[in-house]
C-alpha cells in the first residue's frame, strides 16, 4: 500500500443513468471511496505549475551609497511540496505556525538575492547567504544602503528563525549571531531612523520547555453569554480550551530587543505576547501592541484584549496610551468598528506622535450621527491631553501623512459605496479641503491612491511635487478599453488632477515610482501578451524608455494563449465582459470548441459602476495554481473571469435576485463565445473557486446551461453563516428566503449534472470549512446525482502543495474530458 503521506480520500457516486465504463481507466467506479496516490496531469500543465514566479524588485529609499537608488531583486521558489506542508502546525487563535521555527507555517519565500543600482548598474548576485535559504521580510534600511531579512530553518540542529544583514555597496550578507526571533505575527523586526539598529520580536531569553498536552481531560470546555447581543462570523483555527491558550501564550510571547549591526542587544521589558513593536520616527520610543487575557473561543487574536503603550529607549520607562477589551460584540456588518480608541500607529512625518482614531456612533454605522470617526494625536512625552486632529461624516478609512501642513485622510461608506478624499493641516487641525468625492464602484473616475516615498527616518509619506502643491497619484486608469494605468499629480488646492503619464497599446504599464520628480523621471513596470514584466526607467513627455532588468519568460520560448476581451450584454443591458483564451494555433477553421467558463460574482449597488471593463487586453498571462487557464493545453476554450455582476440599486439588495441575474449572466456569456463561432453550446463546463464555487453550484442547480461543474473549496449551506457572508449583511432571522434561495444545498435535489466537488482538508478561510463540501457531497449522493468529492491533505483556502495542485488538475483534465469534450450520449446513458 502507498505511503501515508501520498494519500488522499476521493469520495465517488454516479447517477443511475450515467454509463459508467468512461471511469474504467480512471478509477474504480464500484467504490464509494478510494485512497489514491498523487496523479500528475499531462506534461503540458506540469510544466506550467513547475515555472517559477517573475522576481520581485523592492526599490530602496533615496539616498543610498553614493546618493545610488538600488533594486533589491527577489527570486521566489517554486510551488512547496506536500512535504513541506507536512512540517509540524499550530493552529491557534487564527494563526498557522510552525512551533518548531517560531515562524510562518506557509507560504513561499526568496531562495536568492540580487542587488542592482539604477540607472544602468548590473545585477550582483548578495553571496553570503544561507544554504538552502528560506528567506522573508526582506526589508530596506533608512538609509537605502543595508537590507535586512529573516531566514528560516528547520533543520533540527540550528531550527528557528535568524536576522541577517546585506550591505548594499559590497553585495555581502552576514547574520547576527545569538538571536532567534519569534514571527508567528508577521515580520519580526523593523529599523530604527539611525540605521544602525533594529527592533525585533524575539524568542525570550527565559523560555522554558513547551508545554505538553494531556491526553485525560481535566473537565468540560464552558462557554457562556448572560444577554448581551454578541453576533459573528464563523471562524476557523480558533482556541478551543484552556489547553489552547497555555500553547498560544507560550509561542505567541515574545521579548522586543533593539539589536545592533554590532550584536548588542538591549531588552525593552517584560515579554508579552506582543502582536507589532514599531519604532517612532525619530527613533526615541517604541509603539507596542499586546494582546492579553480573556481570550475567545469563537474569534481569532486580532479581537483579543489589547494593550497599546509606548516605550522610551533612553530611560525604558512605559506610558500606557490604552487598553481595549474584547471584540466581542460588534455588529458584523460593513463600517462597523470596535468602540473607543483604535488604529493605534506613529504620525509618520512627525518625531514621536501617535494618531488614533475614535468612532463617534459607538462602532455602529446604523446609528444616525453627525461625527462618525474622530482623529486624535498625542505628541512625546505622552503626558498630555491629545489633541483633536479632524472630525468626519464618514467612517475613517487611512492617512497619508505629508508635513505640518499636508495630511490625506480617506473616509468610506459601505451602504452607498461613498470615498471621501480629505486634505488636512495637522498643524491647523481646523482645516480641511476635499479632494475627491465619488463612489468606489466607479473604477473609470477613480483617482487612484497617492504615491508614497521614504524619509529618511525610513517612515512613508505623500509624494510631493517639488513645489509642494500638488500630491502624486497611481491609478488602474479603468476605461471602456480596459485599464491603462497613470501617473496624476492632483492639486492639494482644490483637488483638481492633470495626468503626467499614461500606459498606451500595446503595453500594461505601472508607474512603479517616481525616481526624480525634478527631472521627471519614473520607473516602470511593462509588458504585453508576448513579454513577461520587466523594468524601464522613462522619463516623462519622451517617447522611449531605457530596460534595466531583463528578466526571462517564466514559461519558455513555447506558444502561449493569447487573450481576447469580450464585451457583450446581459438580457437587461447590463455591459458584460469576459477573457477568451484559445489553444495555440487554433484557426476559426477548427470551428467551435468544449468549454470551460470561470467567474467570481460581484455585487454592485449600480448597472452602471456593475457594466465597467476590467483588466487589460495587454497584460502578459500567468498561470497561477487558481487559473483555468492551462485548460487551453488540452484543447479547450477558456471564458476567463466572466463578469457576474450581481446588483441591487436603490433599497434593493443585490441577494434579492441572485439566482436570476446569475443565471443571465452565464447564459450572455455562452451566447457571446458561440456568436463567435468557438464554443460549442452543448460542451460548456463551469468552475470556480470559493464564492466561485457557491456560485457554480447554484448555476448547475438553476439552470440547464451545462454539461458539468467544477467547485473547489466552497460554501453551499448557509444557514451554516447566519450572521451573514461574502456582502451580504442580513442575517439569516432577517432574511430566511434568502438564505434558503442562494444555497444550492436547498437545491441537491434538482442538481443533475455532474460536478466535482474539490476542498483543502485544513481550509481556514471564514465560512469555507470542509463540511461544506462534505455536506453537499452526502446531499447529491443521496438523490442519485454524478458527483466525485477530493479532499487534498493539508491544504488551506488556497491550494500550495505542487502534488496537491498537479493532482487537482489532473482531476479537473479529466472530469471535463470525460463529461464535457467526450460526453456519454443520451442513449448510451438511457441503457445503463
Amino acid at each position: 500500500m502507498a505511503a501515508p503521506s501520498k494519500l488522499f480520500r476521493v469520495f465517488l457516486t454516479h447517477g443511475a443513468g450515467l454509463f459508467v465504463g468512461l471511469f474504467l481507466l480512471w478509477i474504480p467506479a464500484a467504490r464509494a471511496q478510494t485512497s489514491l496516490q498523487y496523479q500528475q496531469p499531462p506534461k503540458a500543465m506540469v510544466d506550467i505549475v513547475d515555472a517559477l514566479p517573475t522576481p520581485g524588485v523592492e526599490l530602496s529609499p533615496a539616498g543610498g551609497t553614493a546618493g545610488k537608488r538600488w533594486m533589491l531583486i527577489e527570486h521566489f521558489s517554486g510551488l512547496p511540496t506536500i512535504a513541506d506542508l507536512a512540517q509540524p502546525e499550530l493552529r491557534l487563535a487564527g494563526l498557522r505556525f510552525n512551533p518548531r521555527t517560531d515562524g510562518p507555517s506557509r507560504g513561499r519565500y526568496d531562495t536568492a538575492l540580487e542587488l542592482q543600482a539604477l540607472p544602468s548598474g548590473k545585477a550582483t548576485a548578495v553571496s553570503g547567504l544561507p544554504a538552502r535559504a528560506k528567506i522573508r521580510f526582506a526589508d530596506w534600511s533608512p538609509d537605502g544602503r543595508k537590507i535586512s531579512f529573516v531566514n528560516i530553518s528547520d533543520a533540527k540542529e540550528d531550527a528557528g528563525l535568524s536576522l541577517w544583514i546585506v550591505d548594499a555597496a559590497t553585495a555581502e550578507a552576514r547574520r547576527l549571531p545569538g538571536i532567534a526571533l519569534n514571527g508567528i505575527f508577521g515580520a519580526p523586526c523593523e529599523w530604527l531612523s539611525d540605521s544602525q539598529s533594529l527592533v525585533c520580536r524575539t524568542v525570550p531569553a527565559d523560555r522554558r520547555p513547551a508545554p505538553s498536552r494531556s491526553e485525560v481531560p481535566a473537565g468540560p470546555v464552558i462557554q457562556e453569554n448572560l444577554g448581551r447581543v454578541t453576533p459573528g462570523a464563523t471562524f476557523e483555527d480558533l482556541l478551543k480550551n484552556p489547553e489552547d491558550e497555555q500553547f498560544f501564550d507560550y509561542y505567541a510571547t515574545s521579548e522586543v530587543q533593539l539589536i545592533r549591526l554590532d550584536g548588542t542587544v538591549k531588552s525593552l521589558g517584560k515579554s508579552g505576547v506582543f502582536e507589532n513593536a514599531t519604532p517612532s520616527p525619530d527613533g526615541g520610543y517604541v509603539l507596542l501592541l499586546e494582546r492579553h487575557h480573556p481570550y475567545s473561543y469563537l474569534l481569532p487574536f486580532e479581537a483579543f484584549p489589547e494593550r497599546v503603550s509606548v516605550v522610551n529607549l533612553k530611560t525604558g520607562t512605559a506610558k500606557q496610551l490604552a487598553d481595549k477589551p474584547l471584540e466581542d460584540d460588534l455588529p458584523n456588518i460593513h463600517d462597523a468598528v470596535p468602540p473607543g480608541p483604535r488604529d493605534h500607529e506613529w504620525r509618520s512625518d512627525s518625531a514621536a506622535s501617535v494618531f488614533w482614531v475614535e468612532a463617534g456612533d459607538g462602532g455602529d454605522p446604523r446609528k444616525d450621527v453627525t461625527v462618525r470617526d474622530t482623529l486624535f494625536l498625542l505628541d512625546a512625552p505622552f503626558e498630555s491631553a491629545p489633541r483633536k486632529l479632524a472630525e468626519l461624516p464618514v467612517r475613517y478609512r487611512r492617512v497619508a501623512w505629508g508635513n505640518d501642513h499636508l495630511a490625506l485622510v480617506e473616509e468610506r461608506r459601505w451602504k452607498d459605496r461613498k470615498r471621501i478624499l480629505l486634505e488636512i493641516a495637522p498643524s491647523a487641525a481646523a482645516t480641511s479641503v476635499k479632494l475627491f468625492e465619488g463612489s468606489f464602484d466607479d473604477r473609470y473616475h477613480d483617482p487612484g491612491q497617492p504615491i508614497e516615498s521614504t524619509t529618511s527616518a525610513g517612515k512613508p509619506v505623500v509624494e510631493t511635487t517639488p513645489d509642494g502643491r500638488g500630491i502624486y497619484f497611481r491609478g488602474q486608469g479603468a476605461s471602456a478599453e480596459g485599464d491603462k494605468p497613470f501617473l496624476s499629480v492632483m492639486s492639494v488646492v482644490n483637488g483638481d488632477s492633470q495626468r503626467l503619464w499614461q500606459s498606451a497599446a500595446p503595453y500594461f504599464e505601472i508607474a512603479v515610482d517616481v525616481l526624480d520628480p525634478a527631472a521627471g523621471t519614473i520607473l516602470l513596470r511593462r509588458e504585453s501578451q508576448e513579454q513577461n514584466p520587466n523594468y524601464y526607467i522613462q522619463k516623462m513627455g519622451t517617447p522611449s524608455a531605457e530596460q534595466v532588468t531583463f528578466f526571462p519568460n517564466p514559461y519558455g520560448s513555447g506558444a502561449l494563449p493569447k487573450k481576447q476581451v469580450l464585451h457583450y450584454k446581459r438580457s437587461d443591458g447590463v455591459d458584460l465582459s469576459a477573457n477568451l483564451y484559445l489553444p495555440p494555433g487554433y484557426k476559426p477553421a477548427d470551428g467551435s470548441l468544449p468549454t470551460l467558463m470561470e467567474a467570481y460574482p460581484t455585487e454592485y449597488k449600480t448597472k452602471a459602476a456593475a457594466g465597467q471593463v476590467s483588466g487589460s487586453p495587454y497584460q502578459f498571462t500567468f498561470l497561477n495554481w487558481g487559473s483555468p487557464v492551462p485548460l487551453v493545453t488540452q484543447g479547450y476554450a477558456v471564458l476567463e473571469s466572466a463578469s457576474i455582476p450581481i446588483i441591487g440599486e436603490g433599497k434593493s439588495e443585490p441577494n434579492d435576485t441572485y439566482v436570476e441575474q446569475l443565471v443571465a449572466s452565464a447564459k450572455a456569456a455562452i451566447d457571446e463565445g458561440v456568436r463567435l463561432g468557438v464554443v460549442d453550446r452543448n460542451r460548456v463546463a463551469v468552475m470556480g473557486h470559493s464564492y466561485g464555487a457557491f456560485m457554480t453550484a447554484n448555476l448547475l442547480a438553476h439552470s440547464d446551461l451545462f454539461k458539468a461543474g467544477i467547485a473547489r473549496s466552497g460554501a453551499y449551506n448557509r444557514t451554516l453563516t447566519p450572521f451573514g457572508f461574502q456582502n451580504e449583511e442580513r442575517t439569516y432571522w432577517q432574511a430566511p428566503e434568502v438564505y434558503y434561495k442562494m444555497s444550492p444545498f436547498s437545491f441537491a435535489d434538482k442538481i443533475k449534472t455532474p460536478v466535482l466537488l474539490i476542498h483543502g482538508e485544513a481550509d481556514n478561510n471564514s465560512g469555507t470549512f470542509p463540511i461544506q463540501s462534505e455536506r453537499l457531497f452526502s446531499a447529491l449522493k443521496g438523490h442519485g446525482a454524478t458527483v466525485r468529492f477530493v479532499l487534498l491533505p493539508l491544504e488551506s483556502h488556497g491550494y500550495a502543495g505542487r502534488e496537491s495542485v498537479l493532482h487537482m488538475f489532473w482531476e479537473m483534465n479529466n472530469w471535463l474530458n470525460t463529461y464535457v469534450k467526450n460526453p456519454p450520449s443520451a442513449t448510451v446513458a438511457a441503457q445503463h
